[in-house]
């Protein structure tokens, strides 16, 4: 990320009237100066280089909900730190001609910063032409509705001092469907439902709500000929649409925006939301949660929100034995990912791209030295997939080379989770209810696999974490989970965790699907089960939490 000059802010508490007084000191001093134009030429000049500094430094948005409340209606448009990378992001993928997916929780000002970027594009740079479309034109141009898409372009450049303006007036180019910038002839154009990319050129291409389209197909087509850069941007609704497809596939960039991500929410605002709008529309809106109503999901996503620092709610100390898993990358584009804990805290995830997937060694290397550097005695890895067999000897060299140098030996547990029948863990022990009592099969009829134990294992936790997180009845300490809220990947692995869905085997035994209409494979989500996974004892797992979905 670029280094930017921002006003300092209390996001929760901001004083915009500092932040406005020090914008008109900074216009006076320029316009004080014998050439001014000069001044501004150089601002400009800096501003082509960090486009999202012209932004912070002049930018406004318009809030009509905060009219009768403590926030005025205008207030300086200061990104926070996402919406500043997110700007980047959109400027390379611009100048490299490439296409970008970004699935986003709600009020993240998405289309704020998408308005306000092209209009600070247009201002800066000749003859750039971009299009963007929603599925009804009331979304994209209803003059002075700033729901819609255009008005807040214009808004934006309306409290633009004149220096930056390019020559735009309100009174002269103000035109239905368009926004046009006379010194550096820029244009915005604004088109809705099937219309979308059917107008000419575009430097770049921004679609909103890019989920909800009624004929997405029809419109991916017009937008191919239009542009090599569409930005679509949309919170989610399910995987049946081709923007769902795009966020898991890999055939594009992909930028989440999350509601943690915004320095305005915490916690009680989420919670707030959940009380109101309730489990589903939470999951989906705010959580972004593709398989927020799918039939089956193992962890539903409700119950994760609950382990999210479940620790800390529950008064517990971390403690216990300390180990890692490494979920082994395969072929094409899948990722390697390590989950590590702390007893039954969650304290690390990462993923790393798979291109050492032909190379064992390296793989195992670096799984080590996250293995040391986190304090792991243990290490789980796959041993079923395209690369984990070959981890065996690489393991074992390094091992032996680590105990020569007088290092300690870490004990390598692979993970099979083919194992079925009499190889899952404790194939003859009765199912336990959650009463204590055992259920009439045992683990080896009940479960098609061993990760599939191991997932239901892991749904447990987090079934015992959510029950005794939000009613407050009695629980074994030691049969929670909880997810370190620091965890830098948390969103993506929260969303990873509710994607997988059970289903029947055709002996009528517990499988695991965990790519549901073609979902890309949930690595941090595979890691954290087989760290998780039940080696010393059976969980207690009940044919009544299973039937809970």
């Amino acid at each position: 990320m670029p280094i930017l000059t921002r006003p300092s802010i209390d996001w929760k508490n901001p004083d915009y009237d500092a932040i406005f007084t020090q914008r008109l000191v900074v216009l006076d001093r320029i316009r004080a100066d014998k050439r001014p134009d000069l001044i501004v030429a150089d601002m400009k000049a800096v501003y082509r280089e960090y486009p999202a500094q012209m932004i912070i430094d002049w930018g406004v948005t318009v809030n009509p909900k905060n009219a009768g409340g403590t926030r005025p209606v205008i207030m300086p448009f200061i990104l926070f730190d996402k919406q500043v990378e997110l700007c980047d992001v959109i400027i390379e993928q611009w100048k490299a001609q490439k296409g970008l997916t970004i699935p986003k929780s709600r009020e993240m000002g998405m289309t704020w910063v998408f308005m306000a970027l092209s209009c600070t594009l247009c201002l800066l740079f000749d003859d750039v032409a971009i299009g963007t479309g929603s599925r009804k034109w009331e979304l994209v141009d209803d003059l002075g509705n700033m729901d819609a898409i255009l008005p807040k372009g214009r808004a934006f450049l309306k409290f633009m001092p004149p220096e930056f303006r390019g020559g735009w007036d309100e009174r002269k180019h103000t035109k239905e469907g368009q926004i046009f910038i006379p010194q550096t002839r820029g244009l915005i154009d604004g088109e809705a439902g099937d219309d979308i990319g059917r107008g000419g050129r575009k430097s770049l291409y921004g679609v909103d709500e890019a989920a909800h389209l009624q004929r997405p197909l029809s419109i991916d087509a017009s937008l191919g000929n239009n542009t090599n850069c569409i930005i679509e941007f949309s919170s989610v609704k399910g995987m049946d649409n081709p923007f769902a497809r795009r966020c898991h596939d890999g055939t594009v960039r992909v930028f989440p925006l999350d509601w943690r991500d915004n320095p305005l929410f915490d916690q009680a605002w989420y919670d707030a939301y959940l009380a109101r709008w309730g489990a589903t529309q939470t999951a989906q809106e705010l959580d972004r949660n593709f398989s927020a109503s799918v039939d089956g999901v193992i962890l539903p996503n409700l119950w994760l929100q609950a382990c999210v620092d479940a620790h800390i709610k529950l008064n517990i100390t971390p403690s216990g034995i300390k180990e890692g898993a490494l979920d082994v990358a395969d072929l094409g584009k899948d990722k390697n990912a390590y989950a590590g804990r702390h007893g039954v805290l969650l304290n690390y995830i990462d993923e790393w791209p798979g291109t050492d997937a032909g190379d064992p060694q390296a793989t195992g290397a670096r799984a080590m030295r996250i293995a040391d550097q986190e304090g792991h005695s243990g290490l789980a890895y796959d041993a079923d997939g395209m690369g984990g067999p070959a981890l065996r000897g690489p393991f074992q060299r390094m091992n032996a080379e680590r105990m020569a140098k007088g290092g300690r030996r870490l004990r390598i547990m692979p993970f099979q989770g083919s194992r079925s029948g009499e190889k899952v863990h404790m194939p003859d022990a009765f199912v336990r209810g959650d009463n204590g009592k055992p259920l009439d099969r045992k683990n080896k009829d009940y479960f098609h696999n061993y990760k599939a134990q191991s997932y239901i294992a892991l749904r447990y936790r987090v079934y015992q974490t959510w029950r005794a997180v939000t009613t407050g009845c009695a629980f074994d300490p030691d049969e929670i989970i909880s997810l370190d809220s620091k965890l830098q990947r948390l969103p993506q692995l929260l969303s990873e965790l509710s994607q997988p869905v059970m289903l029947d085997s055709a002996t009528g035994k517990l499988l695991v699907d965990k790519t549901p209409d073609g979902m890309k494979s949930p690595n941090l989500s595979d890691s954290v089960m087989m760290l998780y996974a039940p080696r010393n004892r059976g969980m207690a797992i009940s044919e009544d939490l299973l039937d809970q979905m």
